[in-house]
Order: C-alpha cells, then sequence, then structure tokens
C-alpha cells in the first residue's frame, strides 16, 4: 500500500504532463514549406519594394575644402541631392541554415541630381551635376525568430554594399572648375551612399518588415465558437533548397480551451520541391476541430412531433408506436416522443490515399413527454454510419463537404421491450440527411482560414493525401500552390524556438475510445546525465481529463497529493 502510495503521484504527474498543451504541440499540426521557386518571387518583390524606398531616399548635402593645382584651395557645396533613378537588376533570396535568409542584389544603379556651388575668395560659382553610380551590390543576412508571444521578428544580422563606379557630369559656368577635382566628390559621395544604403535597410526591416510580418495570425477566428491556434513552435529550419515554419494548428474553443489528449503526428514532408510553397496539415488540426465542436455540443440534436414531415408514416407519439412497441403505446397512452441524439466520441477524420473518410458513432435516447413536464426515458438507440468527405482549398481558406451517407439503426436499450427499428431508422436517416448533413456542410463551406500574411493570395492549388509513419495508421494532407501573389509587401516566413523535455506517441483505439499512451520522462540524476523512465498507460479518456484535472487543482492550490 505505502508503495502504491508513492508511486501514485509519479502517475498522476505522468498523465498531467501528457495532456499538458505545450508538451501536446511538441509536433506542428501544420508546417510550411517555401522552395527556393518561392523564395525567388519574394526575392522579385522585395526588389520592388526596396527599390521604391531607395527612391525616397534623404541624401545629406556635403560640402569641403580642397586644394586645385594652379588655383589654389577653395570651398565647395553639393545640395538639394535627390535619386532620380533606381534601378536594381539581379537579386536572390536563399536560405541561410540555423538563422534564416540570405538578401542579395547585383548590377544595379542608381542616378543622382543635385546642385554645387564653389567658392574662391569672393568668387562664387555654381551650378547642376548628375552622378550615376554602377556596379552596385548589396548583401543582407536576415536572422529570424519569435516573440514569447508566438508572433515572428526578423532582424539584420549584417548587411554591407559596395559600389563599383561613381561618375560626375557637371553643368553650368565653369563647370570645368568642379571636375577639376571630380574624383574627391566621387570618393567622398561613394563612401556616403555606401552606409545609406545599409542604413535605409536596417531601418527599413524593423518599421515596415517587422509589422508587416506581425501581420502573420497567431490566433484567427473561425466562428463565434472556435478559434485557431497558429502560434510559431520553433525556429524555422533553413536548407539549401528551402525554407520551412512549424505552426501548432490547434483548434479549440474560444469559451473554454481545454488540453488535447493526443498528440500531433510528426510528419515528414515528401522531398518535393517544384512548386512555390507547400502546406502540409496533419490529421491533428482536422481532429482537434472535431474535439472542440464535439465539447460544446455542436452536433447534439433533439427531434420533436412537429419537426417530422406531414406525409411521415411514422409520428413521435406512443400511438403511432402501437403496431411495433405496443407496451410503449400501452404504458404512455397518447403522448408525445422526443429524440435526443448526441456522439458517442468526436468523430475522428481517416485520411488515406485519395480518401478522407469517419465513422461516426451516435447514440439517441426516447423520451416520453409526460403530461407534468418531465421527460422519462424508454429506449436507447445505437446509430453508425460511414462518411466521406471532400476537403478543397480556395486562396485563402481550406473548405470541406460530406457525402450524405445512410446511418444504421439498432436498439441498445428499451424499457417498453424489443422492437423493430426500421422505421425509427427512415426517421433518423430523413433528419440526419436534410438537417444535420446540411448544418455540417454550412460550417465546412465556410472553412477556416490559412496562416496567410496580410494582402498574400495563393493560385493554382494542387490537393495530395499522403500517409506518414506513426505506426501506419495517421495520414496527412498535403497541399501544394505553384503561385502566390503579393499585393505589395515582400514575404519573409518566421518560426520560434521551443524546448521539448518529453516525447511520447498516443496510439488511439478506434472502437474503444481507449488511449494507450507511451510516456518517456527525462528524470535529471546529474549535469547532462539523464534517466529515460518510459510509462505505459492505458486509460478511457474520460478517467484521464478527471485525473489531470485534480493535478491542476492540487498545483494551483499548492496541496499535496
Amino acid at each position: 500500500m505505502g508503495a502504491l502510495a508513492g508511486a501514485l503521484p509519479s502517475l498522476l504527474l505522468g498523465m498531467l504532463l501528457m495532456s499538458a498543451p505545450e508538451t501536446l504541440g511538441a509536433n506542428p499540426g501544420l508546417v510550411v514549406r517555401i522552395t527556393n521557386k518561392g523564395l525567388e518571387y519574394v526575392a522579385r518583390e522585395g526588389l520592388v519594394a526596396l527599390q521604391n524606398k531607395l527612391h525616397k531616399i534623404t541624401l545629406p548635402d556635403f560640402t569641403g575644402d580642397v586644394n586645385i593645382k594652379h588655383v589654389g584651395s577653395g570651398h565647395y557645396e553639393l545640395y538639394s541631392l535627390e535619386v532620380h533613378s533606381c534601378e536594381l537588376l539581379g537579386s536572390a533570396l536563399t536560405p541561410l541554415p540555423g538563422q534564416g535568409l540570405h538578401f542579395s542584389i547585383s548590377d544595379s544603379f542608381i542616378r543622382v541630381k543635385g546642385k554645387w556651388k564653389v567658392r574662391k575668395w569672393k568668387l562664387k560659382l555654381q551650378g547642376s551635376f548628375d552622378l550615376k553610380v554602377e556596379g552596385i551590390t548589396i548583401s543582407v543576412n536576415l536572422l529570424l525568430g519569435s516573440e514569447p508571444s508566438g508572433r515572428p521578428k526578423v532582424a539584420v544580422s549584417s548587411c554591407s554594399s559596395h559600389i563599383r563606379d561613381v561618375e560626375t557630369h557637371v553643368s553650368g559656368d565653369l563647370g570645368w572648375l568642379l571636375n577639376l577635382f571630380h574624383s574627391q566628390i566621387e570618393s567622398k559621395f561613394q563612401r556616403m551612399l555606401e552606409s545609406k544604403i545599409c542604413e535605409k535597410i536596417e531601418d527599413s526591416v524593423p518599421s515596415d518588415l517587422q509589422p508587416y510580418l506581425q501581420t502573420l495570425p497567431v490566433t484567427t477566428e473561425i466562428d463565434d465558437f472556435m478559434g485557431i491556434d497558429y502560434n510559431l513552435m520553433e525556429a524555422p529550419r533553413a536548407t539549401a533548397q528551402m525554407l520551412e515554419v512549424m505552426l501548432k494548428g490547434e483548434i479549440f474553443s474560444r469559451d473554454h480551451r481545454s488540453p488535447v489528449a493526443f498528440l500531433a503526428p510528426v510528419m515528414s514532408l515528401p522531398e518535393e520541391h517544384s512548386r512555390m510553397v507547400y502546406f502540409a496539415i496533419s490529421d491533428y488540426a482536422f481532429n482537434t476541430a472535431s474535439l472542440a465542436y464535439h465539447e460544446v455540443g455542436y452536433l447534439n440534436f433533439s427531434i420533436t412531433d412537429d419537426m417530422v414531415p406531414p406525409n411521415s408514416n411514422l409520428r413521435l407519439t406512443t400511438k403511432s408506436f402501437r403496431a411495433f412497441a405496443p407496451r410503449l403505446a400501452r404504458k404512455y397512452p397518447n403522448m408525445n416522443l422526443e429524440l435526443q441524439g448526441a456522439m458517442v466520441s468526436a468523430p475522428s477524420l481517416n485520411f488515406s490515399p485519395g480518401n478522407v473518410s469517419s465513422a461516426p458513432q451516435m447514440e439517441v435516447e426516447a423520451f416520453v413527454l409526460l403530461p407534468n413536464s418531465v421527460r422519462e426515458p424508454v429506449f436507447r438507440l445505437g446509430v453508425a454510419t460511414n462518411v466521406s468527405a471532400t476537403l478543397t482549398f480556395n486562396t485563402s481558406k481550406i473548405t470541406g463537404f460530406l457525402e450524405p451517407r445512410k446511418i444504421q439503426v439498432e436498439l441498445k436499450e428499451s424499457k417498453v421491450g424489443v422492437f423493430s427499428v426500421e422505421m425509427l431508422e427512415a426517421l433518423l436517416n430523413y433528419y440526419i440527411l436534410n438537417t444535420l448533413y446540411p448544418k455540417v456542410n454550412d460550417k465546412l463551406e465556410k472553412g477556416f482560414p490559412l496562416p496567410l500574411l496580410k494582402q498574400i493570395e495563393l493560385y493554382d492549388p494542387v490537393l495530395q493525401i499522403h500517409k506518414i509513419s506513426v505506426s501506419g495508421r495517421h495520414c496527412c494532407r498535403f497541399a501544394q500552390f505553384c503561385r502566390i501573389h503579393y499585393r505589395r509587401h515582400v514575404l519573409l516566413r518566421l518560426a520560434a524556438s521551443s524546448c521539448l523535455c518529453i516525447t511520447r506517441a498516443v496510439l488511439r483505439g478506434r472502437s474503444l475510445g481507449l488511449s494507450l499512451c507511451h510516456l518517456f520522462l527525462l528524470i535529471p540524476i546529474e549535469a547532462n546525465c539523464f534517466c529515460l523512465l518510459p510509462l505505459s498507460i492505458k486509460a478511457n479518456r474520460w478517467i484521464l481529463t478527471k485525473l489531470r484535472d485534480y493535478v491542476l487543482k492540487c498545483l494551483t492550490q499548492n496541496k499535496s497529493y
């Protein structure tokens, strides 16, 4: 007994950790992959944005003194400088492994116009000039990360610019005088412009790019009941060919968010790089949606006699049941019935190549409406069906449609004897096909939004379904998009960093509603040394939930357990 008491805290703590949201979120529910093709497009859009910024760059006036052979010393001033034209011709955006992105520009030029003054003793000369800056190269490293809130952030880790050649063309009275020391002016202007380019980039990242990245939704409303969590899970995984971003992808109740009692599977994406962007969405996202809607009773229903079609052969009255359930009619003469239906558990979506299906189980309980407004339970039905689903995408959302299928009904329990459920099956089929399915399809048609930055649209989607390896039972939706449309700003994808101390896999039993949980606890023994303790727990989800809530309560109140 003492050993059991000593083991109980560890057991409860293990169950608590198993269902804690931070732990269960160790694997993403959604992965965004941006390939080199996508980054090339972003680089082109970034080039346009930067070019517009350089057009508006403010160049300072600068002055100096110079000694001219046979003339002596003089004082010059260049002022009213403005960028007349700017062409950034070559650009590249590539992943920077372990850091983020590398942005480079080459073979570009800027043309500057301005005015000049030269003063020698009491002599003052002035005019205008054109300055052409050629062979501009820019190299910027962008460090990607995340804020504690799960929002993305970006910073410039290094910036350098180089100008190959500067040419000055002077006009005005005695402009030749300025040409005598144009090399000194060009050298000074080159140094000034090189520093200004990086200064403008370093200022633009926090003032323009960072606020734009903040438009990536972290929590998005789906409807009045639900929201979706798009928190960044870890730092982006940059390789030579792509940038991958991990998002939580969990749908939850906005009124009461409770921990999810199953694990997001590990996704191993196919090595495909022909498209610009790939979205990989595991069944975790869809099944958390099913769980959240189930917990708020979205699929519960009630049928009374006034809802039965007028031409139906069966009415929800005890008199109508006389032919096949005579005991019901005798015990409760001339009374109305009410059917109340609910899902046995949250329906799980099953993914296989080319197919999405579900096998929801329902229970329908019949009540006699007594004269004193009391509901008297009289029998209980089990309802089973197989549902196939079609998932589609538009420019910003995932939508779906359920294919109607007939149901099968069996009598589970009866207080009025055994009877045929054939007519009840027909009635329930009518209600589910004409009321419940349309209700669900209306919700699926509205869909849930993809995590997109402001003013981004996706085009030409191609949808695939791939199996992923978690005992061969989980599957992954893999949607590809070959083209992205950016209306204004450059897109940079960010991710967060996270630390995983506990790993485990949850294999959910379909028919029994049981969970077999393999939990591995890392127990520190000494510095850099840990003991790996495996725990296997088999319990009903209701029991796990109650135990978890109890431990949370104890921890909150600083109680001993």
